[in-house]
């Protein structure tokens, strides 16, 4: 199928009746509806009524450009990401993202994100990560001809920092907090594209959510159906959000007469997503207790987590340090070894004990090895 992307623009998550041209990406989000206290994120629309009718004919497989319709224009090169399998282990269906390009789940934000910046006519791309975010942009970035800075924390897994080093990303590594002023010094003065967020509340890349949409395309065609509830580990809720919106796209064109019950699964030692939801806050920011789930372990918050949530009627679940490795165990005895952050998935849904009418997804982010360095979630049969 060669269609070309159908978005149209960008509209605000603060006030949906409020629009702005496709291009340039609002990387610090919705300028009208933001205050210094809180960032709403704009998402990508499209024009709905041209999407072609066999697109969802298509099977799961890998290259997310074929479902480049319901996608911003895909013009980095494409590392073979998403047609993930999709697996029943321990009770539940399991999609693995660890077999994205990268090992994790963010290569499809960055095939979408590093994309923008080739559009942007940017100089390069600059991430403010200190795991699979930060390697899945330095990949796709040297896949598209395009320099990357990560900026990493002192104390980040030495196989991710093996990984961003190894595409010959520019790694400085930096306190967490200075992290993001960092990152906006770099858009500011070089014109580097940003990948990751800038904002008070996590904002995001506005096009990011949009590349996980397409794991809820690839359920519905290795389920036959929509999944009744999917579980996926919870950091800021880009993931989270994006096969959300994946799932409303499809109710919204007739292909399944309803969506999954969305559930974040958060560590114990923070949740910034619980707590919003919680108070009835529309994104929150939270102090965090140590936790060797590093790749969720956020203190800020964002509101597409917080609608994806609510909009779904699903929950937010908070799972302990021993619950993520009970479950990560269990997926590798099983044959699945995924870092801790990744386990989060199977560890709420097992924290909930509910029964659902339909098929359970869990999603399982990224390979264990990325955990390499990282305390006691490196021993999966201990």
């Amino acid at each position: 199928m060669n269609v070309r992307s159908l978005a149209t623009g960008q509209r605000s998550l603060g006030d949906p009746t409020i629009g702005y041209p496709l291009r340039p990406p609002l990387t610090r989000g919705c300028p009208r509806t933001s205050t210094a206290e809180l960032a709403y994120p704009v998402e990508v629309d499209y024009d709905y009524a041209r999407v072609p009718g066999d697109l969802f004919d298509q099977p799961a497989l890998p290259d997310i450009a074929r479902w480049q319709p319901l996608l911003p224009p895909l013009l980095a090169p494409t590392l073979g990401e998403g047609g993930t399998p999709l697996l029943e282990l321990c009770g539940v269906h399991v999609k693995d993202e660890s077999r994205n390009p990268t090992w994790s789940h963010k290569d499809r934000l960055n095939r979408v994100a590093v994309s923008a910046a080739l559009a942007e006519n940017a100089p390069g791309v600059v991430v403010a990560s200190s795991g699979n975010h930060g390697a899945a942009a330095a990949a796709y970035a040297a896949r598209a001809g395009l320099p990357a800075i990560v900026l990493a924390s002192a104390d980040s897994p030495p196989a991710v920092q093996s990984f961003v080093r190894a595409y010959g990303a520019t790694v400085h590594t930096v306190p967490v907090e200075q992290r993001w002023p960092m990152l906006r010094d770099i858009v500011d003065r070089l014109g580097y594209h940003p990948v990751s967020n800038q904002t008070v509340t996590h904002t995001g890349h506005p096009y990011g959510a949009e590349g996980y949409k397409t794991i809820a395309y690839e359920l519905h065609a290795q389920l036959g159906r929509a999944p009744a509830a999917v579980f996926t580990p919870t950091g800021y809720g880009e993931l989270l959000y994006g096969v959300w919106k994946g799932f409303a796209e499809l109710v919204r064109l007739g292909v399944v007469p309803a969506a999954p019950r969305m559930f974040s699964c958060e560590p114990a030692a923070g949740g910034p997503n619980a707590r919003a939801l919680a108070t009835g806050a529309p994104a929150a920011v939270v102090d965090i207790t140590p936790t060797d789930a590093y790749g969720i372990a956020c203190t800020v918050g964002g509101h597409r987590g917080v609608r994806a949530v609510t909009d779904s009627g699903g929950g937010a679940l908070a799972v302990t340090d021993d619950e993520l490795r009970a479950a990560q165990r269990d997926l590798a005895r099983q044959g699945l070894w995924q870092e801790l952050s990744g386990a989060a998935g199977l560890a709420g849904y097992r924290k909930l004990r509910q029964e659902f009418d339909g098929p359970v997804v869990c999603v399982a982010t990224s390979s264990g090895f990325k955990d390499i360095g990282v305390g006691s979630a490196l021993q999966p049969d201990a």
